[in-house]
């Protein structure tokens, strides 16, 4: 067995680092890679702001996934060795009392070491008590699945805040003309402007968006509608004379630009009711992506095509800073701050894909041990078998992700 393989295979089953601090050569070029990744959020901040506010909140949001396994693993008694941000070789770390704590030059996540992760993982006799693999089946469960918790509580906590102080996004009930009108098209002729808000078609009032085009295209070019708006809090009322639309020459065609969707502002506890239901539909979308995430078939479809569809090509951290970014050009704060909550939940649904080295896997791996014991005496499983399928699911994510970022450098979204 090589020593690259023997070290992986601990570290898989140890779900971390199996050398102590005093073990492992420091990394000599710490000091370069720290300065590096100041470089790079240095360039990011000045390139797009917006982008470098949404990496920041998924820092934060990898750190509280973290936090949630910690603080769980110490209240039902169990050992934490190591708590660090990224992965691979250390750039800073410091010890206090038993946890080793600091930052790793590959920032593609976090880890949290508890001790007795498997039958694999040894640990001192004296701390069997305290590790992973002799609690109860419920503490295991809560600790396993406290980072995807986290996920959730952030995310419904982003809707919350983001309804009750921006608004959450619906219809206003009006229908508001937010370009200006397509020159020469009959909108201009008649002096419709950029925020007027159109009231009625014919008499018939007018509640969104949909509610206009079917007005306007329900009459054939050469007709003449009556409009009724509203500028600056006055009433003023129109007739126009619709042209053909370009797209279907027997429909009318007015020429304007309009949305009736805005950010409303809800109530506390209204607006609770609306991030439970968002979220839950949320966490319903998430699942069903989940096959076609892990269809290989579909990443090389991707990379074939010319325009990839970005409904359904792989994507990474690169392609949702890109898309957080253009929802802070977009929307401000509060585009970022809903773009992060839909994110959060993905990833609290992605992380507990039942298979190793997810955390889903391991609570798979605790119910299977659960069912399986009997008159009380405990079943444990052997983590060596499950290596071979770990390792799979992992060469697979590398082939997904490498295709993600290049159609994300290649293709940007947006």
């Amino acid at each position: 067995m090589s020593d690259v393989y023997r070290k992986f295979r601990g570290q898989m089953a140890a779900g971390g680092d199996t050398q102590d601090l005093a073990e492992e050569t420091r990394n000599k070029n710490s000091a370069l890679s720290l300065a590096m990744l100041a470089v790079f959020f240095v360039w990011l901040g000045m390139n797009n702001p917006w982008m470098l506010v949404f990496v920041v909140g998924l820092i934060i949001s990898i750190f509280l996934h973290e936090f949630g396994h910690y603080w769980t693993a110490r209240k039902t008694g169990m050992k934490v060795t190591q708590f660090y941000m990224g992965f691979g070789p250390r750039l800073w770390s410091r010890k206090r009392g038993e946890l080793e704590y600091g930052v790793r030059a590959i920032p593609l996540g976090a880890f949290v070491r508890i001790i007795g992760m498997s039958n694999l993982d040894d640990c001192d006799p004296a701390d069997e008590s305290r590790s992973y693999r002799s609690k109860s089946y419920p503490r295991r469960l809560l600790v396993i699945t406290a980072g995807s918790l986290m996920h959730m509580a952030i995310a419904l906590t982003l809707f919350i805040g983001v309804y009750s102080v921006a608004g959450r996004l619906g219809e206003t009930g009006s229908v508001r003309i937010v370009y200006a009108p397509v020159s020469g098209s009959p909108a201009a002729e008649i002096g419709l402007r950029e925020g007027d808000v159109i009231s009625r078609i014919d008499g018939q009032m007018l509640n969104s968006r949909e509610d206009l085009v079917a007005a306007i295209t329900s009459n054939a070019p050469g007709e003449v509608i009556a409009i009724d708006i509203e500028r600056d809090g006055v009433q003023q009322s129109f007739a126009a004379t619709l042209a053909a639309n370009p797209t279907d020459a027997t429909r009318g065609y007015l020429g304007v630009g309009t949305e009736s969707m805005d950010y409303i502002r809800q109530s506390v506890p209204r607006a609770f009711v609306y991030a439970v239901r968002d979220g839950a539909q949320a966490i319903v979308g998430s699942v069903k992506a989940l096959p076609q995430i892990f269809n290989p078939a579909n990443a090389i479809n991707s990379l074939r095509d010319s325009v990839a569809d970005p409904a359904t090509r792989p994507s990474t951290i690169v392609g949702a800073s890109q898309v957080g970014g253009e929802a802070g050009e977009r929307d401000g704060l509060k585009g970022v701050l809903m773009m992060l909550a839909y994110v959060n939940v993905f990833v609290g649904v992605f992380n507990m894909f039942p298979s190793l080295p997810f955390d889903g896997g391991h609570a798979a791996v605790a119910t299977y041990e659960r069912l399986r014991s009997r008159n009380g005496v405990r079943y444990q499983a052997d983590f060596g078998k499950m290596i071979p399928l770990a390792t799979a699911v992992i060469a697979l994510l590398i082939v997904i992700t490498l295709a993600g970022l290049y159609l994300d450098i290649t293709q940007p979204f947006g």
